[in-house]
């Protein structure tokens, strides 16, 4: 019985035990530290970026409408097309220049609503009346309109564009004395002006 008892008096070897390194706390703090830095930079070199985005100036609503009629004329000799881009300017331009929904109506809904508005003048809303009414009939009604009748379309929609866009404020402005202040121009009073001119 002596040597069975011996067997179990022997133990498994200890695992080593760590020594504490002093310096562990360092490279810890030094990883956080390089963490941070990196994060740092990456969020300054977005918010730059990001700042010089919005910095660039935008191109008025009335120049790129004039743009995109400009571009239009290339697509004189496929009128549905042509209209589709011609009206959607108009609609677009309308939207940007008087904050006003105009491209998910339908036109009857656009001119309801345009009509309740002092937006623009009675014959404007007239003329831009048929001139969407026009287009309409090319999109959706099959109606093949001669180069002259298109050119007619865009002529009318670049005259709505030019006696709609914002005017320069030394234009509207009369000669005035050092004593006079000038009073604010309304948006129907700035396309009666453009219209004598």
């Amino acid at each position: 019985m002596a040597p069975a008892k011996s067997a179990n008096d022997i133990r498994d070897i200890k695992p080593p035990i760590a020594i504490p390194n002093g310096w562990e706390w360092l490279w810890w703090t030094l990883g956080a530290l390089a963490v941070l830095a990196i994060f740092l930079f990456a969020w300054r070199l977005w918010k730059k970026h990001h700042t010089q985005i919005s910095v660039e100036p935008s191109i008025p609503a009335h120049v790129r409408a004039k743009q995109k009629l400009e571009e239009a004329l290339a697509l004189i000799s496929q009128p549905k097309e042509f209209c589709i881009l011609v009206s959607d300017t108009i609609r677009f331009y309308l939207e940007e220049r008087f904050q006003f929904r105009a491209p998910e109506r339908t036109t009857e809904e656009f001119l309801r609503e345009l009509a309740g508005t002092k937006l623009l003048l009675p014959d404007q809303k007239e003329s831009l009346g048929g001139f969407l009414a026009s287009c309409d009939l090319v999109k959706f009604a099959k109606y093949e309109p001669g180069e002259n009748e298109l050119l007619a379309l865009h002529g009318s929609a670049l005259r709505l564009i030019e006696e709609t866009e914002p005017q320069p404020i030394s234009n509207l402005k009369p000669e005035i004395s050092d004593a006079e202040t000038p009073s604010a121009v309304e948006p129907e009073e700035i396309a009666n002006q453009k219209r004598k001119n």
